[in-house]
């Protein structure tokens, strides 16, 4: 609507060791122009307001004394700041997991001073053990006691998290079906403890030949599936808890059952997979194969990434924890709401492998920093935007999404929209707002990466923690209004129309 004066705040991301040029500029000849074109008269999408959601993975118990790590405040703060969002214990591991009562260690007794910075150094020499057990393909099982149990809902409940919890699957009878006498066992202690949890049986069963030499069929594995239903309705505080799965790690053939999504192996992806469009555009096929087989198989039924990061096999050394990783992270956000996806959860907050969003001594990593930005500024609501060459086609190197603005985000008005933009080139793209939007005063965030590896910096200053009780405040540089924006060779950004007044946004 001509005439609307809109408050635009932007959070500008720079990766200023690939390209040239920092900081958050506007106009401007050089470079390429992209014209953005929205329809804002409806809704697309409405995703859950949990979309952006994380894993904890269950390497986590390799020794039990590990899950001590839990309690650590700082690891508590950062957690919170994710919250609404589900927190899923699973992952390889889990298929590996038995709860064995009445079985904690002296190892396993809380670590205080010293003993605690010693932890964290053994749990990143654990990292290297269990990364080698990947590669190898051969796991070991892990035993745990309730006390872990205690530690990890702890952990869930301080910081807000809704927590699934992932059963062992690959114990088996012999006619193979499920044996469920040891998850009843761990059902009957969480409920004598009134633990409020959601419950997963197996992950990436699709798999399960290739790490235990055990197959089971989609018929098996339903027939399961509906034992464990039957379970939950028995007790009287899951009868009504949500169960999840099935999942599989990547759709092939007859295995579409709910998507795990990784674009590449991380022992050969490179940097330029990181910034590719054709790699980005792999999970649309991916989603989309996803959700036509659900649709013909149970429709309305909904799909959730369940487990996801840049790339397989412990995420790419060197890539997958910094700031390059940020532009996969921030597209799959964008391209599964868009496509439907109900809910995305990040392999992983905390765990094995090298796309953790903390590192060894717990401190936040990039795509820490791009989440918390996300959480607070992007809604459920998905609107539609592209942005568009001089000839009217959709530009490969930027890619453009659009949401209503998070509610509960500080100071947001009814109707405000949340734009977020992924420059993929070494050139710096000329964002041209339409008529509707364009009149914008502009507060730009303009992130950039450390000169040490894993750091950020916001408007030129080092993101970090205060202290393990507070994050740093993230406050913005104000542009002047009316004049298009200028986005730095590979770099992304948000852009929060505060007075823009869609009507579906209110």
């Amino acid at each position: 609507m001509a005439g609307v004066s809109v408050a635009l705040a932007a959070l500008v991301f720079s990766l200023s060791c690939l390209g040239s040029g920092t900081g958050a500029t506007v106009g401007g000849p050089d470079g390429d122009t992209i014209f953005l074109s929205v329809n804002v008269s409806r809704v697309l999408k409405v995703v859950s307001e949990r979309f952006l959601s994380v894993a904890i993975d269950a390497s986590l118990l390799a020794e039990e004394k590990f899950m001590y790590l839990l309690s650590s405040q700082k690891l508590r703060t950062l957690a919170k700041a994710l919250t609404p969002g589900f927190l899923r214990f699973g992952g390889t591991k889990q298929d590996f997991m038995v709860f064995s009562p009445h079985t904690r260690s002296n190892a396993a007794l809380r670590p205080d001073g010293n003993a605690a910075q010693r932890l964290k150094k053994e749990w990143a020499e654990q990292e290297v053990l269990l990364q080698k057990e990947e590669i190898q393909g051969h796991y070991s099982k892990v035993r745990f006691s309730e006390h872990a149990v205690d530690l990890l809902y702890s952990f869930a409940n301080c910081s807000g998290f809704d927590l699934i919890f992932g059963l062992n699957a690959l114990l088996r009878t012999k006619n193979n079906s499920w044996d469920s006498r040891n998850a009843e066992t761990l059902l009957n202690y969480c409920e004598s403890q009134n633990y409020s949890m959601s419950w997963e049986l197996g992950n990436e069963p699709n798999s399960f030949e290739k790490k235990a030499d055990v197959r089971v069929d989609g018929y098996q594995l339903g027939q399961d599936f509906l034992h464990l239903r039957n379970i939950l309705k028995n007790s009287k505080l899951y009868h009504t808890t949500g169960l999840y799965g099935p999942d599989v790690s990547q759709p092939k053939n007859h295995r579409k059952d709910l998507l795990q999504g990784y674009y590449v192996n991380g022992r050969e992806a490179s940097m330029e997979d990181f910034l590719s469009p054709k790699v980005l555009d792999t999970l649309t096929t991916k989603i989309t194969k996803v959700l036509q087989t659900v649709t013909l198989a149970s429709p309305g039924k909904k799909v959730w990434l369940g487990e996801t990061s840049s790339a397989y096999g412990g995420g790419a050394t060197g890539l997958s924890d910094t700031f390059v990783a940020g532009f996969m992270w921030l597209d799959k956000l964008g391209l599964a709401a868009k496509l439907g996806i109900d809910v995305v959860v990040r392999q992983v907050l905390i765990g094995s492998g090298t796309y953790h969003m903390v590192d060894a001594n717990l401190d936040p990593l990039p795509d820490y920093w791009l989440s918390i930005l996300y959480k607070r500024l992007v809604g459920p609501e998905v609107l539609d935007a592209d942005g568009l060459t001089n000839s009217g086609v959709p530009g490969r190197k930027l890619r453009v999404y659009l949401h209503c603005t998070n509610k509960k985000s500080p100071n947001v008005r009814k109707g405000a929209v949340t734009l977020f933009a992924l420059n993929l080139s070494k050139k710096k793209m000329e964002i041209i707002m339409p008529s509707r939007l364009n009149r914008s005063s502009v507060e730009a965030f303009v992130l950039e990466a450390g000169k040490t590896t894993g750091l950020v910096q916001l408007n030129g200053a080092v993101l970090k923690m205060v202290n393990d009780s507070t994050l740093p405040p993230l406050h913005g540089i104000t542009l002047p209004p009316g004049q298009s924006l200028k986005l730095p060779g590979r770099a992304f950004a948000f852009y929060v129309l505060r007075d823009a007044s869609v009507p579906v946004c209110w």
